[in-house]
């Protein structure tokens, strides 16, 4: 799934930034993944320390050999849950698009990881207070990854400001075949990521599957009907982002909710999500790719519509014990304890990775820097971080001297270029490109 966010984000930015939108998508695939080994899995699911799980219990992944997570090894467990660590962090990504610098994101991206989503994760996957107090339902994450996700993309992207040119110039993807090809590449990884959480081949794995089938169904639907009325064409990229609202919207609600309950949960989260993506432009934050309308708002929405459509048949399977404590739906005559626990713990995991991932931000934009000057931005992300160029479409020459001298006209009789070039020509011929 990762790779897939990684084409589905590098599809919609600009033909200069689609190189480093790859990487900083796949950047925690590296760095989330030693963390995870070294420490991440012992906060996620040690034994809690109130806040967080204890970091030693299984550091280095001391102790997990000949260990259980209900009829799996431990290892295999820590492996499985190690790609939500990464795939959550990758999402965060897309709000900060063609404007920070790589080095910032790679020190950013660690940092929320640590302080973000590992403690969110042990309040609803391991021994925190979601799952084991709260008793909330979210089968494989609608809070802990996209919600988390969706208020880290907001912090960041309000720290960050806006890209040079934002609501007053086009910016438009660049290749929506590799956006379709992202989403679909994420739907079907999905499966594992909802279907899988039931760590079996069994009943709730089903359940879960067909659910994650027509949540994501019902969702793009939803999103090419609003665009439809809206603007009178349904596009490419409204099916793909809808796809992946009605997937984050179905993902904590996969084991809660009947196969009608899972329409009504995708449906809405279509309808929502298309309209929630507009808000950046009326409020006036730049969230490149639209990472908190269809995360944050798709989390939400399939976070708390469980407290309204939340089936007991169905809860008796996956949430028991959320059941017991807080019984099923509004709707099924459940009242309306379970639609505020929900309500609740959306909100919490809402406001603290907002606040924190805001002081990572600002911390890092106060010591090392994390925004590109305006002359970087608009030659182009990819040239200026990476030295490379994702097409090879432009008379642009690629050297092995610093950018700004590799950014010269091709060789002319008035325009001396190459090695016997001095450093006066290859400004002037920079200036000039």
């Amino acid at each position: 799934m990762t790779p897939a966010v990684a084409f589905f984000y590098g599809g919609m930015v600009r033909a200069k930034g689609v190189l480093n939108m790859l990487m900083m998508s796949m950047i925690p695939t590296a760095t989330i993944a030693i963390l995870w080994i070294l420490f991440g899995f012992s906060m996620v699911f040690g034994d809690s320390k109130g806040f967080i799980g204890n970091p030693a219990q299984y550091a280095g992944m001391h102790g997990v050999i000949g260990g259980e997570q209900g009829t799996i090894p431990l290892f295999v467990f820590a492996a499985f849950q190690s790609a939500f660590a990464i795939i959550a962090v990758a999402l965060v990504a897309g709000a900060a698009a063609d404007r920070m610098k790589f080095s910032s994101w790679v020190v950013f991206s660690a940092l929320w990881g640590v302080l973000c989503y590992f403690p969110a994760a042990n309040w609803v996957f391991g021994t925190g207070w979601i799952l084991n107090t709260m008793h909330a339902v979210d089968f494989a994450g609608g809070t802990a990854i996209h919600i988390n996700a969706g208020a880290g993309a907001l912090a960041l992207a309000l720290v960050l400001g806006k890209r040079v040119g934002f609501g007053s110039k086009p910016m438009r993807p660049h290749n929506t075949t590799m956006v379709m090809l992202g989403a679909a590449g994420l739907w079907f990884g999905w499966f594992g990521f909802n279907a899988g959480s039931a760590l079996g081949a069994n009943e709730l794995a089903g359940i879960a599957w067909i659910n994650t089938l027509i949540g994501a169904g019902a969702a793009l639907l939803g999103w090419i009907i609003v665009e439809k009325i809206r603007d009178g064409h349904p596009t490419t990229l409204g099916a793909a982002s809808g796809m992946v609202a009605g997937l984050v919207g179905i993902t904590p609600a996969c084991a809660a909710v009947s196969p009608l309950g899972a329409i009504i949960v995708g449906g809405l989260a279509g309808i929502i999500c298309a309209m929630a993506v507009g808000l950046k432009y009326r409020f006036g934050y730049d969230d490149s790719l639209d990472v908190v309308g269809v995360h944050m708002v798709g989390g939400l929405v399939g976070t708390v519509v469980i407290g309204l459509v939340a089936d007991p048949t169905y809860m008796a399977i996956g949430h028991p014990a959320a059941l017991e404590a807080n019984g099923s739906g509004l709707f099924y005559g459940g009242g309306i304890k379970l639609l505020g626990v929900q309500a609740l713990c959306a909100v919490a995991v809402m406001i603290y990775s907002f606040v924190v991932s805001f002081i990572i931000a600002w911390v890092l934009k106060k010591t090392m820097g994390i925004r590109l000057s305006t002359k970087d931005e608009l030659t182009g992300i990819d040239l200026i971080e990476h030295a490379e160029a994702g097409y090879d479409l432009s008379n642009v020459r690629y050297t092995s001297y610093r950018i700004r001298d590799s950014l010269v006209l091709p060789a002319s009789p008035k325009s001396p270029t190459g090695p016997s070039a001095t450093a006066a020509d290859s400004d002037k011929t920079g200036a000039n490109a």
